[in-house]
């Protein structure tokens, strides 16, 4: 048996883990959810966690593994080369600075739960979710396209020349983005960096449209 990666195409949360998966050179069983069609409610999956979120990581042994972040921790714990976090404890704490603007604070404000939520409870069309979202990404992206473009750390990536975390959660981002026409010219070294992410095959084949559920 393989991992299988129980998640749905469009998740930034499973685009996360597709491209830490792809780095980590790990092959897995893709099992594809739709969630506005309630998938991740049903008693089964339910079973594998009782919050009903994307993604889930079963593992060989048949437990399950949660979160996104944690899973990618748990990747690097098992599977450390190539590594996703620098060697130095001051590297450690930026590149984790940098991927937890984004997984902490833009995607639990802007996930399909929340939206879904704001035009149930308080009426919220169409545009005024796209206010919202944009809203939020904006208020992050201002500050980490300064802590990007202003620290000699970033290079070809986030930190330094080689892609990591803070790169994954960014590709993502940016992917999760375009569903609201939110293009990344207002932060040019987002932009750069999310561009040179898509030639590199373990993101590209991670990205949302290219998932075999996608068509």
């Amino acid at each position: 048996m393989v991992l299988k990666l129980h998640n749905f195409f469009r998740s930034s949360t499973s685009t996360r883990l597709r491209a830490a998966l792809n780095l980590k050179g790990l092959a897995y069983d893709y099992v594809p959810y739709v969630l506005r069609r309630g998938d991740t409610r049903k008693a089964e999956y339910l079973a594998m966690n009782p919050q009903g979120l994307v993604p889930v990581l079963e593992r060989e042994d048949g437990s399950f593994l949660t979160q996104s972040l944690a899973i990618i921790e748990w990747l690097e714990e098992t599977h450390p080369t190539p590594a996703l976090l620098p060697t130095d404890p001051d590297g450690r704490a930026r590149v984790r600075a940098l991927a937890y603007m984004i997984a902490c604070e833009i995607h639990p404000l802007n996930n399909l739960r929340v939206l879904g939520y704001l035009a149930d409870r308080f009426g919220a069309s169409e545009d005024g979710q796209k206010e919202w979202f944009t809203h939020w990404v904006a208020t992050t992206f201002d500050a980490l396209e300064t802590m990007l473009a202003c620290d000699p750390r970033t290079g070809a990536f986030c930190h330094g020349d080689v892609p990591g975390l803070a790169d994954i959660c960014l590709y993502a981002q940016v992917w999760n983005n375009q569903r609201f026409g939110i293009a990344t010219s207002a932060w040019p070294t987002i932009q750069r960096i999310f561009a040179r992410l898509d030639t590199i095959a373990a993101f590209s084949n991670a990205a949302p449209l290219r998932q075999p559920d996608a068509a």
